[in-house]
């Protein structure tokens, strides 16, 4: 069965995208393996999947790839180590949104994710108020040109009629020179 969905994505979408393909990093696996589980739960296509995690999603979730890569070594290593299948990772639930709970996780590490964290939260703030100036300074622009064009267009009227009276007064001479 082909997917053809069009419509946009959801945030609980971009986390549930988020929390597989992270999953699959952690886990060794290929990202095209998480972009078609992915899909088929969402009734969207892999490249679907594949094109919103790389245009938008991934940059959302920068440091979690870069912690999830990390995890990947360490189980990596420990596997090797040990001869061991890899423990099932518990799942919590916070506010309706599925989470992945590493009991490795170190204080350091979600520490250094939230600064992370922060540093791309007040990048973002700092995007937005550029770009609000910046729709302010369009908008000014806008009605500027808008006046222009009202004033344009009353300039036009006036000629319009100038010209229809101009054409009204040489039609009457024409005829009274015809007679």
């Amino acid at each position: 069965m082909s997917s053809t969905r069009q419509d946009a994505w959801s945030h609980d979408e971009d986390l549930l995208l988020a929390e597989v393909v992270l999953r699959h990093i952690r886990e060794g696996s290929t990202q095209l393996q998480a972009f078609e589980e992915v899909g088929k739960q969402m009734n969207r296509t892999a490249a679907a999947c594949g094109f919103r995690w790389n245009s938008y999603v991934r940059k959302q979730y920068k440091s979690g790839i870069e912690l999830a890569k990390k995890q990947r070594k360490e189980r990596k290593s420990k596997s090797s180590d040990h001869h061991e299948e890899p423990a099932q990772i518990p799942r919590v639930e916070v506010d309706n949104t599925k989470l992945d709970f590493v009991s490795n996780l170190t204080l350091n590490d979600v520490i250094k994710y939230l600064e992370n964290l922060q540093v791309s939260y007040d990048q973002a703030q700092r995007d937005k108020e550029s770009l609000s100036n910046e729709l302010k300074e369009l908008h000014s622009k806008m009605d500027q040109l808008q006046q222009m064009y009202e004033d344009q267009k009353k300039e036009y009227s006036e000629l319009e009629r100038d010209y229809s009276s101009m054409l009204a007064i040489m039609e009457k001479a024409r005829q009274m020179a015809l007679k």
